[in-house]
């Protein structure tokens, strides 16, 4: 037998402060380690076994990674399994097994090899010779050899080994249990009706494998102590908006492999998931686990134990960011003008020039009759140009405040020269008094002429220098990258945040579109790991350093970069930002919209479109209902059997990634395909299509529910006069959440 060398990979970097992060880390050093020493998970050795027990055994003698708060049993779960790592092949797959004295599992095999080391207490295990008997049902067991596993010591089993296991003593045990495969990669293992044995059945994964915890308590410290941290909620978006902790970024469990990536792109990020109640978060993070997170872990009780601690609960949408609108207003008391006065004015003749700060496509659905679509980011760079006299009032409005206020104050510290006001409560003010918006409108943004552009650069300079924006070369730009790649270092996020246009027309190859404006307002759709590096692009001079800093006073290290214009570094692509799908399952089946539609007419199959209540309502596979994806699984269950499910999405990519991701179980014995390219891809083979909200079967889990999209009018109004109140009484709800990160200029 040849021997395997432990001198394998070299320790990990000095270790953060929090338990959790530093039990990743030890982790994430033993897998190293582990497919170092044991290369062929399939084909192990003697010798590569016993190596990797050893290297377990270190792993389980830092018992102070793996402190009982974080891996909890009780009397209602008096055994608990904990995953700790896993590949997305199943293969490494390792645990922390925890029971209160007394736990007992009957014989059974593992169909791969194991290793199991203690951490605390005592795990009696006992090995059992297997015979055939007669009856071909029943196999006999001898017990042949007894093995105690406690700290510093392992046991190695082979695929065909039958034990027991029984944990001893007074103490609570924690044991690690190393496989080669996942615990719902084994459907061959059996266990035992005794222990002398008998007739045996195939069994299944232990029913709710969990994930590190951590509490309320701690996870509102961990929030502020200015380590990265991302807190995902994983409900559908919907219930998110109804009921949540401020700093958690929405991140549905059904899409995360679409959005995980760019949401937390370092894989070594802390990463906190929480939902309602425990839940439907272990789920979520066994997905991110076998997608590489390393460092992840679960609100324990969700988002009600969070309320249960007293701490403070948000509702709605873009909530810092909102937040961070009404905190400007209140202290640096944004002037206002409301809608009678602009009215008033507008018919009058006065100077004025109104702007809607809103992204385009917003300004296209709905705007005031004579406004100009000049979206956040772009306001310093371009108002020189629609409001060069300085006697003009300067009007900013959106649909509601947040952008109103933001767009205002913003200009306000630029300096411009002009008497600059928000609309009080925007387009919603200006329906609620009696008023009508125009649609379909487009206005063009207006280019800089070089003496303004050289102005716009001045005031931008000026405000972004006041809130600690840095202006950062290639060289260091680099460093960061690599550093983050490696994940030896914090994350980066790097944003072009210019117009749709300019970015597809030509941007740095791996930076993302992120138009200032709705960077700065839906901060957490784009960046949800708190404490990241944030670079913005800068080619003008103007809308990175504007945007930065207003990022920068909203409590992000931001830093500004301008492109060379010659050279590698200046290379730029074209087209819109690619998208990848991250895949922690096999692929399911597709089928196309031509064979799709002939499964329909023959009623073989149902449709259920899972994308968003609001693409759905403007276009739909005719006879699709809509299902808010976490809601998709109890909806299956309740179909007629032998029934097929059809799976749609917009251009099928969601709905492919679901189908694949719903195990046995969940498919209730029905046949779950995607459509091939979705509703353009039915669309463009001339199949009928629905419109409106009738087959929405989950009211608003899916969205939070706008206003705009009430029919009624006076339920419109009661939902504008509700959102307003609501915003309004974010200030209050700051103070009592306490640390932000919010520091505002003066």
């Amino acid at each position: 037998m040849t021997s395997t060398p432990l001198a394998i990979v070299p320790a990990p970097s000095p270790a953060p402060a929090d338990t959790g992060s530093r039990r990743a880390a030890a982790v994430a050093h033993f897998i190293a380690s582990a497919r170092q020493l044991l290369p062929d998970p399939a084909q192990p050795t003697a010798g590569q076994l016993q190596a990797v027990a050893r290297q377990l055994e270190v792993l389980a003698q830092q018992r102070e990674l793996f402190p009982e708060k974080d891996f909890t049993v009780d009397a209602d779960h008096p055994a608990v399994v904990y995953r700790l790592s896993e590949q997305g092949d199943g293969s490494y797959a390792l645990y922390l097994s925890a029971g209160l004295p007394g736990k007992a599992v009957l014989p059974h095999d593992h169909t791969t090899w194991a290793i199991i080391s203690g951490v605390q207490g005592i795990e009696r295990n006992i090995f059992y010779r297997r015979d055939q008997t007669s009856d071909p049902a029943r196999d006999s067991l001898t017990p042949e050899r007894t093995v105690d596993v406690v700290v510093g010591n392992s046991v190695i089993l082979s695929p065909t080994d039958v034990h027991t296991i029984e944990l001893l003593g007074e103490q609570t045990g924690l044991h690690l249990h190393f496989y080669g495969r996942g615990l719902d990669r084994m459907p061959e293992r059996v266990v035992f009706e005794t222990r002398s044995g008998g007739s045996y059945r195939t069994f299944s994964a232990p029913a709710g494998i969990r994930h590190a915890r951590i509490s309320a308590t701690e996870l509102k410290a961990a929030l502020a102590d200015g380590d990265e941290i991302a807190l995902l909620d994983v409900r559908d978006a919907g219930v998110f908006a109804r009921r949540h902790i401020l700093f958690a970024a929405s991140a549905p469990l059904w899409r995360l492999p679409l959005e995980i990536d760019r949401l937390v792109p370092r894989r070594q990020t802390r990463v906190v998931l929480t939902d309602g109640d425990e839940a439907v978060a272990h789920a979520a993070a066994h997905q991110l686990v076998r997608l590489g997170w390393t460092n992840v872990s679960v609100l324990a009780g969700g988002t009600d134990a969070w309320a249960a601690a007293g701490l403070e609960i948000f509702s709605g949408t873009n909530v810092p960011s909102k937040a961070f609108g009404e905190v400007i207003e209140h202290e640096k008391h944004t002037p206002w003008i409301t809608s009678e006065e602009l009215e008033r004015s507008v018919q009058a003749g006065e100077n004025v020039v109104v702007v809607d700060s809103r992204t385009p496509e917003e300004f296209a659905a709905f705007s005031l009759p004579f406004a100009h679509s000049v979206p956040g980011a772009e306001l310093v760079y371009r108002i020189g140009e629609l409001a060069p006299d300085p006697a003009t009032l300067v009007v900013v409005n959106c649909a509601g405040r947040t952008r109103s206020i933001v767009g205002a104050q913003t200009l306000i510290d630029a300096g411009i020269p002009n008497r600059v006001v928000s609309l009080r409560n925007g387009t919603m003010d200006w329906l609620l008094t009696g008023r009508e918006l125009a649609h379909g409108r487009q206005t063009p943004l207006p280019e800089p002429s070089p003496e303004n552009l050289a102005t716009a650069r001045e005031r931008a300079a000026a405000v972004a220098e006041r809130a600690g924006v840095r202006r950062i070369d290639a060289a260091t730009l680099q460093r960061w990258q690599d550093a983050a790649e490696t994940g030896q270092e914090r994350t980066l996020y790097r944003f072009d945040v210019r117009t749709r246009e300019e970015y597809q027309a030509g941007h740095l190859e791996g930076w993302r579109w992120a138009p200032g404006g709705q960077l700065v307002q839906a901060t957490d759709e784009y960046a949800a790991t708190r404490g990241a590096r944030i670079v913005l692009a800068d080619w003008d001079g103007v809308r990175a350093l504007t945007t930065g800093a207003w990022l920068a006073q909203l409590g992000w290290d931001v830093s500004v970069y301008t492109p060379p214009t010659h050279g590698p570094q200046s290379t730029r692509v074209t087209g819109a930002e690619p998208v990848r799908v991250l895949a922690p399952n096999p692929p399911a089946p597709q089928v196309a919209a031509t064979q799709a539609a002939k499964w329909l007419s023959a009623g073989q199959a149902v449709v259920i479109d899972i994308d968003h209540r609001a693409a759905y309502e403007k276009g739909h596979i005719a006879a699709a209902s809509f299902v808010a994806p976490g809601s998709l699984v109890q909806h299956i269950a309740a179909l007629p059997a032998g029934q097929a499910v059809l799976l749609a999405s917009g251009d099928g990519v969601l709905a492919h990634s679901i189908a694949s991701g719903l195990d046995a179980a969940q498919r209730s014995g029905h046949e779950v395909v995607s459509v091939l390219g979705g509703t353009q891809a039915w669309r463009r083979a001339g199949l009928p299509i629905g419109q409106g909200s009738e087959g929405v079967l989950t009211g608003d889990d899916d969205q939070s529910y706008s206003p705009y999209l009430h029919h009624d009018l006076a339920l419109r109004n009661a939902g504008f006069v509700d959102y307003l109140e609501w915003e309004l009484g974010l200030v209050a709800q700051l103070a009592r959440e306490g640390h932000t990160g919010i520091q505002l200029i003066d």
